[in-house]
Order: structure tokens, then C-alpha cells, then sequence
């Protein structure tokens, strides 16, 4: 599907269409996250680093803030998707730098 604005949708099936097509960017998009979070998750074995990192959650935590406010989204909702999606990554990395858990 080709990339309409807002604006531009005629109709729900326009509009169902163009949430699909981000939806799908947007998995791409953690996707490609998620294979940076297994890369550190090898660097911080290397190199001794827990999985958690307290002052790093809070400035990615405050980055989503920001970046929401950038964009016009709400920074409470932004946060909190993003302490899940830190939550999901710490808990990747400790798979692989506590792999018996």
C-alpha cells in the first residue's frame, strides 16, 4: 500500500490500510532494535556490564519523553510503551548473559 496522509483517506479502508502499513514499519523498525539490543547483550558478556543499567533505562525513558513531545504524542503514554519495550530488552540480554537464569 502506498503512503497517504491523514488527510487524504477517503474512507475506514483507507485509513485501516494506512495503520496496517505502519504497523508493519513499525515491527520492522523493532526488529531491527531488538538485533542492536542482542548485539549489546554480546558486548556487555565481553566486557563484564549487567543487563540492567539504571542510569541508561532513565535516559532512554526521557529520550521517548522528548521524542514524543517532538512529535506531538502524549509523554506519559510514550514512556510507559517504552519501560515495557526496556523491560522486554533487559529481561533479552539476561537470557543470554545468565543463560541459566
Amino acid at each position: 500500500m502506498h503512503k497517504i496522509t491523514p488527510e487524504q483517506c477517503a474512507d475506514m479502508g483507507d485509513v485501516r490500510g494506512q495503520i496496517d502499513r505502519l504497523d508493519r514499519e513499525l515491527m520492522a523498525l523493532f526488529a531491527e532494535r531488538s538485533r542492536f539490543i542482542d548485539r549489546a547483550a554480546a558486548i556487555k558478556k565481553q566486557t563484564d556490564l549487567p543487563a540492567n543499567i539504571e542510569w541508561r533505562v532513565e535516559e532512554v525513558a526521557m529520550n521517548a519523553r522528548s521524542n514524543a513531545l517532538e512529535y506531538g504524542l502524549d509523554a506519559d503514554f510514550a514512556e510507559h510503551l517504552w519501560r515495557q519495550l526496556i523491560n522486554w530488552s533487559i529481561a533479552r540480554e539476561e537470557t543470554v548473559l545468565d543463560p541459566a537464569g
